[in-house]
């Protein structure tokens, strides 16, 4: 109690800060998650501030544009700020844009992340290239690239994927440090294609110590996505591991998986925890667990609605379905739809670029229910265990194994290259 009233003497809340300067409650939060008020501290749920802080200077004003405030560096080293804690609050990323008006570069970078996430790809291009072309700084241009390339997947771009990475590749790295966070970026470009061989080996290891603390929760992002396309390749026998096969890697994901989620919900990082949540609830329910899958499913969607995150969600759809489909609509039915016609767009981009960067071909004309039949066959299932599974006639399911041989021109053992 002590301690209480003594910080009371010297402390005030957003409350009173936001009265005393004139703007909005989320306005103060936001630039103290930006860590932009200097001496404010998180006490419990609530920020306290300094009874003699200094409103932060808005960049949008005419003293905010003064050449010393301009080309600042990034407020955090990472290659990407969405997934700091600059965004801990849902329903917050327009004011956490705002709270970055002082920095430029901060505030392209952070709006076109927030955009990716929404979907505004159009958006997200134009202020890559901004970023790029303006020789911005390493963790921006990391950034920049990182963007441009997932731009090229929503548009199967094979040229825009090269120069991304090209981008990437020639970032100003100034030390070692810098070459392995470039090297991670790069391979996890290649990630986004479920394309793992090229990970570093430290990496491989769950080692994050060569990265800057900053970069932690978008590591963890990609090193999800790494665990889930290794356990797919084991389950589908495109990797060999000694003394595993089928989807028991699959199965041992998850013990992985669920500390980085509570550890993203600790840390406030909305997006790594929507990421991690969606990763790991498409390892669930692989591995038949459609309870757990459903419990991360919703607790994605609720956070990722409030913001419109629908892009994050679009992600997963070809891998998620019809569970994401019926998860959705329970919560709302135009906002399934939203998320179902972005998928569309970005499945045949990445279906498209895929198949060239790949060198195999990825059906898109497989109805679900074939999908679904083709998916279980390539981790092994025979026709009688999957009929068991998707509660279908065993004359079901061997019709789907041939419509899908005869869409991709594929065997049964060879379906792991076009789903």
């Amino acid at each position: 109690m002590k301690d209480v009233q003594e910080l009371s003497k010297n402390y005030m809340k957003i409350d009173a800060a936001a009265e005393r300067w004139e703007v909005t409650p989320r306005r103060v939060q936001a630039l103290c998650a930006a860590g932009r008020i200097n001496g404010a501290v998180r006490f419990g749920r609530d920020w306290m501030i300094p009874k003699d802080a200094v409103r932060p200077v808005d960049g949008r004003t005419k003293e905010g544009k003064k050449p010393e405030l301009l080309n600042q560096p990034l407020p955090r080293k990472t290659p990407f700020l969405y997934m700091s804690d600059l965004y801990s609050v849902p329903g917050s990323a327009d004011e956490a844009v705002e709270a970055l008006s002082d920095n430029r570069e901060a505030q392209v970078l952070f709006e076109a992340e927030v955009s990716y996430s929404r979907g505004n790809i159009d958006r997200v291009y134009n202020s890559a290239n901004y970023l790029l072309h303006k020789h911005s700084g390493f963790y921006a241009i990391i950034s920049a690239g990182m963007l441009l390339a997932l731009c090229a997947i929503w548009r199967g771009d094979l040229v825009m994927w090269r120069q991304a990475k090209q981008h990437i590749a020639e970032a100003p790295a100034k030390d070692d440090n810098d070459r392995d966070i470039m090297a991670l970026a790069i391979t996890a470009v290649d990630s986004m294609l479920y394309d793992v061989s090229n990970f570093p080996e430290w990496f491989k290891m769950g080692n994050f110590e060569p990265l800057h603390k900053d970069a932690l929760p978008a590591a963890k992002v990609y090193y999800a996505k790494y665990l889930y396309a290794a356990a797919y390749a084991v389950a589908t026998k495109q990797m060999g591991v000694e003394g595993v096969q089928g989807l028991s890697l699959m199965a041992m994901v998850p013990f992985t998986l669920e500390p980085m989620i509570s550890q993203a919900k600790a840390d406030n990082s909305i997006i790594s925890e929507i990421y991690l949540r969606m990763t790991c609830a498409t390892v669930y329910r692989l591995s038949g667990n459609e309870e757990n899958a459903v419990r991360h499913l919703d607790r994605a969607i609720a956070l990722a609605i409030p913001d419109r995150l629908f892009g994050l969600l679009a992600e997963y759809w070809r891998v998620l379905d019809t569970l994401l489909e019926s998860r959705l609509s329970a919560v709302d039915v135009e906002v399934c739809q939203a998320v179902k016609a972005l998928s569309r767009i970005y499945n045949a981009g990445w279906s498209k670029l895929g198949s060239v960067v790949l060198g195999r071909q990825i059906a898109t004309t497989l109805t679900q229910k074939e999908r679904d039949v083709a998916k279980l066959a390539a981790f092994g299932m025979s026709n009688a265990q999957i009929a068991e599974k998707l509660h279908m006639s065993l004359s079901v399911v061997k019709q789907a194994i041939r419509t899908t041989s005869e869409k991709s021109g594929m065997s049964r053992d060879e379906f792991a290259y076009i789903l």
